[in-house]
């Protein structure tokens, strides 16, 4: 095997792969390696930790067919080290690497390519292909990946439910506590019903950088393969049946609010600082008299602390919430005034965009 690459290019391709490697499953040597794979027309980097797999491909010059599978974090730091913009040449023979750039050399011991773990396949029978804008797949990612529980006892709760309803395609989380959902495709010809691992979306997000502009989605029925730019991520997907979140969400509710994000992000801050000994719980209070949203919290030893907004205020209403998942909501919501919305201290609270009816955001309150 023979390879001739741009240090930075292939040192941007290593780091990619590496990021899944020398996890949990690192017990099997080979796991913490990455795959060199030449053909006629390119390279392929590859790394799996069995549940997902990474691929960069790269163009070569210059280059010999074969394949070897080196230590990945090793390589990579090597390369990162090697002076920026300089030729690399990469020879492999039997179970070593020989790298070559200028006056530098290194010779990395490998493994034979035949004990790399066999790379997914999709099923392209039975596939679906939805593409996406780049920007509004990652915005929607960092609005539902919020909810998403870490409950490893209910694993279909700890990825993200990826769903038609109505012609549309959605994202949704929920940890049980909370539901986030977002409406990503206005319209889309295929039903889609799967969950994939928040860990996936986290290493496709992390990779796609600001240059991407379309990411391309192949679903089969076990799998979910991501398509950008040079990389494919291949992931599991997670096999049980997602919670019939929809008949969750309030068709009405009593007390309608619009609020300033910036100042209900600052009460709920300050309300936050004294509601850390008693669990995160905040009370919240619209006032039809005097015409203001307020938020309260009491914690014995620190103190109280009580803040108000002037609103428009229709009915009274009181309920209580923990703090950090209303400041985790107002984080994933873009605009600059707030839907709030709540009935009573047993139904959840409705936070979505003023105008906007793609994303909402709802929480369960706590006893009060």
């Amino acid at each position: 095997m023979k390879i001739k690459l741009v240090q930075n290019k292939l040192s941007k391709a290593l780091n990619s792969v590496s990021k899944i490697t020398g996890g949990a499953r690192a017990s099997l040597p080979i796991l913490s390696n990455v795959l060199i794979r030449v053909d006629e027309k390119r390279v392929s980097l590859v790394t799996t930790n069995l549940d997902m797999a990474i691929i960069n491909y790269l163009p070569s010059t210059g280059s010999e067919k074969g394949t070897i599978t080196v230590p990945a974090k090793l390589i990579a730091d090597f390369v990162s080290n090697l002076p920026s913009g300089s030729d690399v040449e990469l020879l492999g023979e039997d179970t070593k690497l020989t790298i070559k750039s200028g006056e530098y050399t290194s010779i990395i011991n490998g493994t034979v390519a035949d004990d790399f773990p066999e790379l997914p396949d999709i099923d392209t029978e039975k596939v679906v292909t939805i593409k996406i804008a780049a920007d509004m797949f990652k915005e929607a990612i960092s609005q539902v990946m919020v909810a998403a529980s870490n409950d490893t006892t209910r694993p279909a709760l700890t990825g993200v439910y990826f769903n038609t309803f109505e012609d549309a395609l959605y994202f949704a989380s929920t940890d049980g506590y909370r539901l986030a959902e977002c409406k990503v495709v206005e319209k889309i010809s295929e039903s889609v019903s799967v969950i994939i691992p928040s860990a996936s979306l986290r290493a496709v997000v992390g990779l796609m950088g600001d240059a991407c502009e379309e990411v391309e989605l192949l679903i089969d029925e076990s799998q979910i393969r991501f398509r950008f730019g040079d990389i494919e991520i291949t992931s599991k997907l997670i096999d049980g049946s997602f919670p019939d979140y929809r008949q969750l969400i309030p068709k009405e509710s009593e007390v309608n609010l619009e609020l300033k994000k910036d100042e209900l992000t600052r009460v709920t801050k300050l309300a936050a600082l004294f509601a850390r000994e008693v669990g995160g719980s905040i009370v919240c209070l619209a006032n039809k008299t005097d015409q203001d949203f307020s938020i309260a919290s009491v914690a014995n030893e620190l103190g109280e602390n009580s803040s108000k907004i002037n609103t428009k205020v229709d009915i009274d209403g009181k309920i209580t919430l923990n703090s950090r998942f209303l400041l985790d909501a107002l984080g994933t919501i873009y605009g600059d005034k707030i839907e709030f919305k709540f009935s009573n201290n047993l139904n959840p609270i409705i936070l979505r965009a003023v105008n906007n009816d793609n994303y909402i955001h709802i929480i369960m309150p706590l006893k009060g």
